[in-house]
């Protein structure tokens, strides 16, 4: 698809939070790294450009650049933090502070001048023209600022349309050439209005109209499908989870049963878990294989606790299974993979560094060893786009609304050795919990809520007798997209039903504890 808008990442942490923003008000964009050639930028030939914050310094050595044709394209243009300072050095203005944006984990030193502005902050709206013309006659914003740097003298035609304590310009525009710069962050949450100064870019200064919904989605999607597997065999990965199902009905819309699905029983799936996705797959009318492979996988796992070496094993003996059980499939010419937006953008930043956290499980190796070529329906979509996607398509809500399950499943939650009397005892947990919130009334509410065995003894009564026995976690957070998340407050009596169901009904343990860890510091996982 084509896109309307193009977001120039410079390194921010929110540029994903512009793009779902962009696409929530009906614009279909795409995010590139900020330092991609001019003819490239006209490859995506769009309508209109935003430039992302970002954590460097405009005047820094090193400091992400854009070729600055880019900017004389004749498109409007909207530069957020430090994508604003790009704009005011570009036409003439001045950029000084602090020597270093805040837009990033680190923390701002001071250079000179200025105030350093970091989290809320109020504006004072000075003119209209700028992007607050759908805020009505309203004279202050809550914000959010994430910045050491800033706008200290305006570039020739530009006017202040909003300052703060912290910054004089904070934000300003040129509506003749229109361009736009704002200095706060009006993606985030953070920013409670800031929705409406994207309107006000789209569809009064860049003139754009709406064309993203998942109905066009789709249509295109599956006639693009067929054009591309006239003829043969494809194979799919099927987990149950809402990605890799979303993308198999779309190639069975497409190709009916020439789509060939597979679904792995490793082992560490929940209780009935394997039972409840085949018929889940059945009524969707997609042609799958069970294959029970939870020796060969618990065989391989014995005695390993390293999370990684678990994870890095489990995704070998999927491959290994899955290439056993597709090579039974005469012609196979294509592998289906649940790939997001977010793994591209990844994929194919340029700006910033970032370390590996863990390794994901997915079927990436077999591209090279089984010579297929590659169908990614999903990969110009965000997690709450393809749930859209699913009902679209007539997907039953219990699947859409299915929490997101880890690749290598309860391999993650069970800590320490992974054998299958403890598996079984996390299964009963993990199965009261879930219970538990939809009794309650949460599961719309709780991005994921599960248990987590700890290999933690300590010693507790019951009856008149002694125990000595292993530890439940209970997990919630609210989240998103799963990149950061929060503790879910649970109320007092949900809580009790819980821990008094998990000693009660799960031999072996005797002590329940509450997971009070955000996303960061903490992973969502435990492993």
């Amino acid at each position: 698809m084509k896109s309307q808008v193009l977001i120039l990442d410079y390194g921010s942490q929110y540029t994903q939070l512009i793009a779902r923003t962009v696409r929530e008000l009906g614009v279909y964009c795409e995010i590139a790294p900020g330092t991609i050639t001019l003819e490239r930028v006209r490859e995506y030939d769009p309508k209109a450009i935003i430039l992302s914050g970002g954590p460097a310094s405009v005047g820094a050595e090193g400091a992400p650049k854009i070729h600055e044709e880019i900017l004389d394209i004749g498109v409007p243009i909207l530069g957020i933090c430090y994508g604003m300072q790009l704009l005011a050095v570009h036409f003439g203005g001045q950029v000084g502070g602090w020597g270093k944006n805040a837009d990033s984990d680190e923390v701002a030193e001071s250079t000179g001048d200025g105030i350093r502005e970091f989290g809320a902050a109020e504006v004072s709206i000075q003119s209209a023209d700028g992007l607050f013309s759908r805020l009505g006659d309203e004279k202050k914003l809550d914000v959010w600022m994430s910045h050491g740097d800033k706008v200290t003298a305006l570039p020739d035609g530009f006017v202040t349309c909003a300052s703060s304590a912290g910054s004089p310009i904070a934000a300003f525009a040129d509506t003749k050439r229109r361009m736009y710069g704002v200095q706060f962050h009006p993606e985030v949450h953070h920013t409670p209005k800031g929705k409406k100064l994207f309107e006000s870019f789209l569809f009064d200064g860049a003139d754009i109209a709406k064309d993203w919904d998942p109905a066009c989605f789709v249509t295109e999607t599956v006639q693009g499908i067929q054009d591309k597997v006239p003829t043969g065999n494809v194979v799919c990965g099927l987990s149950g989870g809402v990605d890799s199902t979303v993308a198999a009905v779309l190639v069975n819309k497409a190709i009916g049963k020439r789509l060939h699905c597979i679904f792995v029983d490793n082992g560490l799936l929940r209780l009935n878990e394997a039972e409840e996705v085949m018929e889940m797959m059945s009524t969707l009318g997609l042609q799958v294989t069970m294959v029970d492979a939870a020796d060969r996988f618990l065989s391989e796992l014995a005695g390993v606790v390293d999370p990684e070496q678990k994870r890095k094993i489990i995704g070998r003996v999927f491959i290994e299974v899955f290439e056993e059980e597709a090579h039974r499939i005469e012609d196979v010419q294509y592998l289906v993979q649940g790939t997001l937006y977010p793994d591209v953008i990844e994929s194919v930043s340029v700006v910033g560094s970032s370390v590996t956290i863990k390794s994901h499980h997915n079927v990436g190796g077999l591209i090279d060893d089984m010579k297929l070529g590659l169908i990614e329906p999903l990969r110009e979509l965000f997690k709450d786009e393809v749930r859209a996607i699913g009902r679209q398509m007539g997907i039953p809500d219990p699947c859409i609304d299915r929490q997101p399950f880890p690749g290598p499943g309860l391999a993650v939650r069970c800590i320490g050795e992974l054998v299958k009397p403890r598996l079984d005892k996390l299964r009963v947990a993990d199965k009261i919990v879930r219970e538990e919130v939809k009794a309650a009334g949460l599961e719309k509410e709780i991005w994921q809520s599960f248990a987590v065995l700890l290999p933690v003894f300590s010693v507790g009564v019951m009856g008149d007798g002694r125990t000595f026995e292993e530890c439940i976690g209970i997990r919630a957070v609210t989240s998103r997209d799963g990149m950061t998340a929060d503790w879910v407050y649970f109320p007092e009596d949900v809580l009790r039903r819980m821990s008094n169901r998990i000693v009660n009904e799960t031999a072996g343990v005797n002590r329940v504890v509450l997971d009070v860890s955000s996303k960061p510091p903490s992973t969502i996982e435990w492993e």
